[in-house]
C-alpha cells in the first residue's frame, strides 16, 4: 500500500467518511475502499452506513442513487464530469413523450438512469434482478428504458409480456462484436465467456454464462474452470488476475474500458477525503421522494 493510499485510509477515519468503488475503478481505488460492487448493491451499503460522508468513486448517477436511499448524508463524487452516456441518453421530455405514445404501457427503467429520469418511471431494475422483476410487475405492456441490449435479454426470458424497447444503451459493452468473441473463442479454446447483458443479442447469444458485473466475478471464481473471456469492462480482467491469480482472464477488446470510469484517480479520491476537491450531490427533495418510489418497488418486488 502506498504513501497516497495509507493518507485516504487515515484521513477517512477522522473526516467520517465512507469510500464506495464500483468494479469498474482501478485496483488502487479499491483497496482504499469500504464497499466494492454493482452500483445498486453500494447505494444500500452506504444507506446502512454510519458515516455522514459518502464518496462514491463511480460515475454520477450513482452517487444520485446514494442521495436518494441516504438524504441526510453529504454525497460526493471525486470527478464531477465522470457521467454516464447511458444514463443521459433519456431525459425527462423524451420519456414524457414516449409515456404519452404508450400510455398503456408500465415503465421500467435501468438503474443507470438519472434521479430525474426516474421520477417519471414504475420501477427500476439492475441488470442482475430485471428478469425476475419484470416477470412479477403487474403488468403485460412494457416500455423498458433505456438499454436496448438489456431489455432484449430480459424480452427473451420474459416471451410473455409486450415489451417495448427504446433506442439506446452502454456505448462501451453495445461495441464488442460476435466476431470479437468468435476471434478470441479461437484464440482461447478452452476458456468460457463471460458477458453483460448490455452487449449487443449476437454477443450474448455466445456466452457461456450471461450476468452482472458481481454475478460475471463471482461465477468466474466459484467455477472450476481456469480460463475465462471477460465480455465486460477491462478492469475486471485486472481485479479478478489479483484475486485469482491460478486462473486466466482475457479481455474480449482490448477497447472495452469506461472513460468516464477511469476518470476518477487515487489522487482524486485522496483530494476529495480531504475536502479541496470533489462536487457534492444535491437533490431537491420532491424529485427525491418521486425517484425513490421507483427504486421501493424494485425493491419490494425483487424481495419477495
Amino acid at each position: 500500500m502506498n504513501e497516497i493510499q495509507k493518507r485516504i485510509i487515515e484521513l477517512k477515519k477522522q473526516n467520517d467518511a465512507c469510500i464506495l468503488a464500483h468494479c469498474y475503478q482501478t485496483h488502487d481505488i479499491l483497496e482504499v475502499a469500504d464497499f466494492v460492487g454493482d452500483s445498486f448493491g453500494l447505494a444500500q451499503k452506504a444507506a446502512k452506513s454510519p458515516n455522514k460522508k459518502i464518496i462514491m468513486c463511480g460515475v454520477r448517477f450513482m452517487a444520485e442513487t446514494v442521495k436518494i436511499l441516504a438524504p441526510e448524508k453529504q454525497v460526493f463524487i471525486p470527478q464531477e464530469d465522470a457521467g454516464c452516456p447511458m444514463a443521459e441518453q433519456l431525459d425527462v421530455e423524451m420519456l414524457s413523450q414516449l409515456k404519452a405514445k404508450y400510455p398503456d404501457h408500465k415503465v421500467v427503467a435501468y438503474i443507470n438512469t438519472t434521479a430525474a429520469l426516474k421520477t417519471l418511471c414504475d420501477v427500476c431494475v439492475t441488470s442482475s434482478s430485471a428478469v425476475k422483476i419484470i416477470k412479477k410487475l403487474d403488468a403485460d405492456k412494457i416500455l423498458f428504458v433505456p438499454d436496448c441490449n438489456l431489455g432484449d435479454y430480459v424480452k427473451k426470458q420474459v416471451p410473455e409480456k409486450e415489451i417495448k424497447l427504446v433506442s439506446g444503451g452502454c456505448p462501451t459493452h453495445a461495441k464488442l462484436t460476435a466476431d470479437e468473441v468468435k476471434n478470441a473463442k479461437k484464440a482461447h479454446p478452452n476458456a468460457l465467456f463471460l458477458v453483460h447483458p448490455e452487449c449487443q443479442p449476437a454477443v450474448v447469444a455466445l456466452a457461456d454464462f450471461v450476468g452482472s458485473t458481481t454475478e460475471i466475478m463471482d461465477f468466474a471464481a466459484k467455477s472450476d474452470k481456469t480460463e475465462f473471456i471477460i465480455g465486460t469492462e477491462n478492469s475486471i480482467v485486472q481485479h479478478l488476475g489479483i484475486e485469482h491469480p491460478e486462473k486466466l482472464f482475457y479481455p474480449l477488446s482490448k477497447d472495452c474500458v469506461c472513460h468516464n470510469m477511469k476518470l476518477t484517480t487515487i489522487a482524486d479520491v485522496l483530494h476529495t477525503v480531504e475536502g479541496r476537491t470533489g462536487f457534492e450531490i444535491t437533490i431537491d427533495e420532491n424529485e427525491r421522494l418521486l425517484a425513490k418510489k421507483s427504486i421501493d418497488e424494485m425493491l419490494r418486488l425483487g424481495n419477495d
